[in-house]
């Protein structure tokens, strides 16, 4: 029985999503408002080449490099800290979960009051956004440790740092990572808006732009740069899981 190849049906579905595209693009959207997937491709050079373009992703990236690292500092401290007591669980979860069910667009205006208009604001942004998944994986990775497993490395001797190497962290990596997962698409998420409604620099700030231009080809490059960029991101954070897969306890 032959072995299936998952990345052949991927690649027939992409093919197929572009095709489609392009036939509606050509033949049923007027091109004001949808440029066909040739066009885009063939305009990226054109886009890369708009002044400002290229600090503009160079920004955008620095942004979410620095959000994302933020999210997962403060996620996963905060996580340990409220997760593995009972007390700090039940007292600070409800508050956790009502921050996190918060739409937090409606306070974007908060953020550029206290940080401004600058790169803050939307690293800010980000991290409110990002934060809250870590929190919530780490506290539910936590939930899978026993109770006799810490009492056991504490009866051994193991000092705080080894409990949470070799007992805490490998209880941890499955939901951990897959809170890493949607950390990253609420980091996007919050940068973007942030830059869309306050910026005049950024990724966001060209999207309007070429938007408000009635530009379809750059915007759809330009979204296409983000996309790639979304997925670079994500493939970096799949590569760091089956890292530490070796942690996993069977």
């Amino acid at each position: 029985m032959t072995r299936r190849s998952p990345w052949i049906a991927r690649l027939a579905l992409i093919v197929l999503f572009l095709f489609a595209w392009e036939a509606a693009a050509r033949g049923f959207v007027d091109k004001m408002f949808l440029a066909p997937p040739s066009r885009v491709l063939a305009s990226l050079g054109e886009v890369l080449r708009t002044p400002g373009v290229l600090d503009a992703l160079k920004q955008t990236l620095w942004e979410l490099a620095a959000a994302f690292a933020l999210s997962v500092a403060l996620g996963l401290a905060i996580g340990l800290a409220v997760g593995l007591r009972a007390f700090p669980r039940r007292t600070f979860m409800p508050v956790v979960l009502l921050l996190y069910g918060l739409p937090q667009v409606t306070i974007l205006p908060l953020f550029i009051l206290y940080f401004g208009i600058g790169p803050a604001s939307k690293i800010a942004f980000g991290v409110s956004h990002g934060v809250f998944p870590v929190i919530l994986a780490a506290v539910a990775g936590v939930q899978n440790l026993k109770p006799i497993l810490v009492l056991s490395a504490r009866a051994m001797g193991a000092t705080r740092a080894q409990m949470l190497r070799f007992v805490v962290f490998p209880h941890m990596v499955p939901s951990f990572f897959s809170g890493l997962r949607l950390a990253m698409s609420g980091v996007l998420l919050g940068v973007l808006l942030a830059e869309l409604y306050v910026s005049q620099s950024g990724i966001g700030h060209f999207t309007t732009l070429f938007t408000q231009s009635l530009e379809p080809t750059k915007l759809f490059g330009l979204i296409g740069m983000l996309a790639a960029m979304a997925i670079v991101l994500n493939e970096i954070v799949r590569r760091a899981e089956r890292r530490f897969e070796r942690f996993r306890w069977a």
